[in-house]
């Protein structure tokens, strides 16, 4: 295992489960300190459980990305944990589904925008307003495959809000980097989550469908996914600016 976040700090939000568990878990591996922050404070706490039982080091702090508030005390926090903030992914979301656009509910849209729209930039903004004062960093958001790059019936709300996280990365990333903080996208397809399930799907139907539906045959390793993070995070991905990584199998290829 390479070590190329050794004495550097990384935030990571939504950690506490899936594919945010597995990102912290993964910088950890690679002598990162890591800041994990969630909404609830057990799966929180579980993810520095396993990060320090395999000999990493990590503190957890709840925050809700969608209060504006709460980030700036995240990004105070993490700093004052750690002494710095190198590397931030910003991965917390929900999912809401099961209607089309006319009949979509709209606490579900407010939701899927306070959280997926908004908190991505209450979180890119206390994120920035660090690390352009203190030499610049890094910044990756989760987006999704679904919205920016492919569409399918019943998914409206969501497919919005992440095509929205798509364009903001970009956006962003053209208007920071002078400032030295390269901001980049992941967008996974399904994966090795419990958000990447239907109602009441079994992982094992989860595994025949995906056989038929995605041209690889099979989900993405939620370790797939953070490997893409920890690339658009690193060093070796210096020049890499504004771009949108689909870690999908092929779906939207």
């Amino acid at each position: 295992m390479s070590a190329r976040f050794t004495h550097k700090t990384v935030l990571v939000t939504g950690a506490g489960t899936g594919l945010g568990r597995a990102i912290a878990l993964a910088f950890a591996a690679e002598g990162a300190k890591v800041v994990v922050s969630g909404r609830r404070a057990a799966p929180l706490d579980e993810t520095v459980s396993l990060i320090e039982a395999a000999g990493g080091t990590a503190a957890a702090v709840t925050a809700d990305v969608a209060r504006a508030d709460d980030v700036r005390h995240l990004v105070r926090r993490t700093v004052e944990l750690f002494g710095a903030l190198d590397v931030a992914v910003n991965n917390a979301g929900i999912f809401r589904g099961g209607a089309s656009a006319a009949d979509f509910p709209l606490e579900d849209w407010q939701a899927l925008l306070d959280t997926n729209v908004t908190g991505v930039l209450h979180s890119l903004q206390a994120e920035v307003a660090h690390m352009r004062a203190h030499g610049g960093g890094a910044i990756v958001n989760i987006s999704s495959n679904l919205g920016p790059h492919v569409r399918i019936p019943g998914v409206f709300g969501y497919q919005v809000s992440k095509a929205a996280v798509s364009a903001l990365t970009r956006a962003a990333a053209r208007d920071h980097i002078a400032d030295g903080v390269r901001i980049n996208a992941v967008s996974p397809g399904p994966s090795d989550s419990a958000m990447s399930l239907w109602p009441g799907e079994t992982e094992a139907e989860r595994e025949v469908r995906m056989k038929n539906e995605s041209p690889l045959g099979r989900i993405s390793a939620a370790s797939e996914v953070a490997a893409a993070v920890l690339y658009l995070a690193s060093e070796d991905a210096g020049s890499v600016v504004g771009t949108d990584l689909v870690i999908d199998g092929g779906v939207s290829a």
